[in-house]
């Protein structure tokens, strides 16, 4: 199995393959390859000593809003990097929900597009952001919190 961009098996349907391979016995060689998740703590400058990724947050606006206020405790109470994703149709409703969610201190890394000639990421606080958001619409989006 190959994948044209991302890691196959992490926050990745691939996984289901290689558990596949697994149980029929079948030799699994994992290739180092991009990792938007490990590129984004990489470029974020937050704790890669102590990180979760979360994969995707609820859809519903509640469930979502409750999920980044306890995953800005998490970060808080344990220094550990929060690592977090949605569909790239998604990812202007859940920056506008963290903005709206976190406290003003609490920083915040938004790295999109990574392996793209486009790429963007940037760490500035809750406060920061507020006043330059930006563009995420229909673009791969990893965020990390801390």
């Amino acid at each position: 199995m190959l994948s044209e961009a991302g890691c196959p098996g992490v926050a990745d349907p691939g996984a289901v393959v290689v558990g596949m391979a697994h149980s029929l016995g079948w030799r699994v060689e994992p290739l180092v390859g991009p990792s938007s998740i490990l590129l984004a703590l990489m470029g974020s400058g937050m704790s890669g000593q102590s990180f979760v990724f979360h994969g995707y947050l609820p859809i519903d606006r509640q469930d979502r809003a409750r999920t980044v206020r306890h995953l800005e405790k998490e970060a808080q109470l344990r220094q550990q990097t929060q690592i977090f994703m949605e569909t790239p149709y998604r990812n202007d409703a859940l920056f506008a929900d963290v903005l709206a969610n976190c406290q003003p201190n609490t920083r915040l890394c938004v790295a999109s597009n990574l392996t793209a000639p486009d790429a963007f990421i940037r760490t500035l606080t809750i406060r920061e952001w507020k006043s330059q958001v930006p563009d995420l619409r229909k673009k791969p989006t990893v965020f990390l919190l801390l």
